[in-house]
């Protein structure tokens, strides 16, 4: 398996002809794509523009036919710290707006295509957010989570309230969104946050990509994309129901 620095990087655009824009970073690693989130001198946080063009971004490595595993992180010490703190200074003005649309903010949990997120440090708010969207969390032992909305005056936003209680229990997910408290990558672990904690002598990013590598080589993406959507629809349904769809299929 290649290290993560083997692969040749570049600045991704978020459609054809956009200008090229730094903040994020794309790499191929034979079949998976990495992403890194890159303003690393603030934690990688989203300005409305930067998450534009990173969920933009995944929806092309989605339709992308080279393209079978995608693996997301965070350049520097950080995986995303939300949104950008100097975008929320006037969240209590009549005129504050958001410039992403829901549907796009939540569209990482439409892909096709597995998606794995490498959180190689703190992820926080929106940060936590997104890296629940993926299909799979691996976290370096620097990794911290903390939900943070409370703590910033705003209730659980964009699925927290939804989708956490699917990955930890309705209890744990009360105490993440109600006290806003950090959590380290071995609670994560034990309360199924992450799937795994990469082993200290180990990059977090090496570890999702030999992952995701075998995912690539080894499982069929036709089966892949149909099982996704299966996962989704299935968690609505009873367990006969549920039988009787994957019958059909």
């Amino acid at each position: 398996m290649e290290s993560s620095s083997d692969a040749t990087t570049t600045a991704a655009t978020a459609q054809p002809g956009a200008p090229v824009d730094d903040t994020i970073l794309l790499s191929r690693h034979g079949a998976v794509a990495l992403v890194t989130l890159n303003r690393p001198d603030r934690l990688n946080a989203f300005t409305d523009e930067m998450e534009l063009r990173y969920v933009r971004l995944l929806r092309e490595l989605d339709d992308d036919e080279s393209v079978r595993v995608i693996v997301v992180t965070g350049a520097g010490r950080g995986f995303c710290a939300g949104v950008d703190t100097g975008a929320l200074k006037d969240i209590g003005s009549p005129d504050f707006t958001v410039d992403i649309a829901t549907a796009d903010r939540i569209s990482p949990t439409r892909l096709r295509k597995p998606l794995i997120a490498a959180v190689n440090g703190p992820a926080a708010g929106m940060g936590l957010m997104h890296a629940t969207y993926c299909d799979i969390r691996f976290a370096s032992p620097a990794a911290r989570f903390t939900t943070a909305f409370v703590r910033r005056g705003l209730a659980g936003e964009y699925g927290a309230t939804w989708i956490l209680p699917r990955l930890v229990g309705p209890a744990v997910a009360a105490d993440l969104l109600l006290s806003g408290r950090v959590v380290d990558a071995a609670e994560a672990e034990r309360m199924g946050l992450v799937n795994a904690v990469a082993p200290q002598e180990t990059s977090v990013v090496d570890f999702a990509l030999e992952y995701a590598a075998d995912l690539a080589e080894n499982c069929s993406p036709h089966a892949v994309a149909l099982t996704k959507t299966m996962l989704h629809d299935h968690a609505h349904m009873s367990f006969d129901r549920a039988v009787d769809a994957s019958v059909a299929v």
